[in-house]
């Protein structure tokens, strides 16, 4: 027996849903692109720690850690989402290298450091970033990364809430500002977040967003349910 189609009601609401299908996970598909195309970074100075032959992200702010003597730490200018694409300095964490020529004395501790100012491509606009340097400070035995940085690459510029803005007077203005994500170079917005822009940046939902659009996770939940729902439609018809 040849099956014949279903009745017109059905074969309409079929059709419906489909097409609101295919338009929400259109809409999802672009959503998605664009959240891509409108990352955004910051343009701050990052902190690092000397681990074995290559670098570590600090957790700690320099204000807060109080390195060892015979520690390496190293200073990075550059443009970065989150901690996790940052750029490390250009330089190894030798100290061995960079303190060769600074003996020991008793009563202070020794600390490497590498301050990367980083390349032209990441500089304010208007600003050209100095040459990468190295420095052996010897500070007191309790003088924390901050105290020991600035024994040697003064001035320092921080923020109200002790982050720091420029390193031997670089960059001359702004401090940890967001840049837009289109390949321009524009400052967007100044971040405030504390020590490390890029630590707040990983769990602040709102920190490279600033859209008020549906997500697409929302999207994608109503283009599912719909879908079941067509599918208990179905599912009754064929039962009766």
């Amino acid at each position: 027996m040849r099956r014949t189609r279903g009745p017109a009601p059905l074969r309409k609401l079929r059709h419906s849903v489909s097409v609101l299908l295919v338009t929400l996970l259109a809409a999802s598909a672009i959503l998605l692109g664009a959240g891509g195309a409108q990352a955004a970074g910051y343009r701050y100075w990052s902190f690092w720690e000397g681990s074995g032959t290559g670098w570590a992200y600090a957790t700690q702010g320099p204000s807060t850690v109080r390195p060892d003597d015979g520690t390496v730490q190293g200073f990075r200018f550059a443009v970065s989402e989150d901690s996790s694409d940052a750029d490390q300095p250009r330089h190894a964490p030798d100290f061995g290298a960079i303190c060769a020529d600074t003996p020991a004395k008793g009563g202070t501790k020794r600390v490497a450091l590498v301050i990367d100012p980083g390349t032209p491509e990441d500089a304010p606009d208007g600003e050209k970033p100095p040459a990468l340097r190295t420095a052996c400070a010897q500070v007191a035995p309790d003088a924390s990364s901050a105290e020991a940085l600035a024994s040697v690459a003064k001035p320092l510029r921080y923020d109200s809430s002790a982050m720091i803005c420029a390193i031997s007077g670089y960059p001359k203005t702004g401090c940890g500002e967001q840049v837009s994500g289109d390949g321009d170079g524009g400052t967007k917005e100044s971040k405030d977040s504390g020590e490390k822009p890029s630590a707040p940046a990983d769990g602040d939902e709102d920190s490279g967003s600033g859209g008020g659009g549906p997500s697409v996770g929302l999207l994608v939940g109503i283009a599912a349910v719909l879908l079941l729902g067509v599918a208990a439609v179905f599912q009754a018809r064929r039962r009766r």
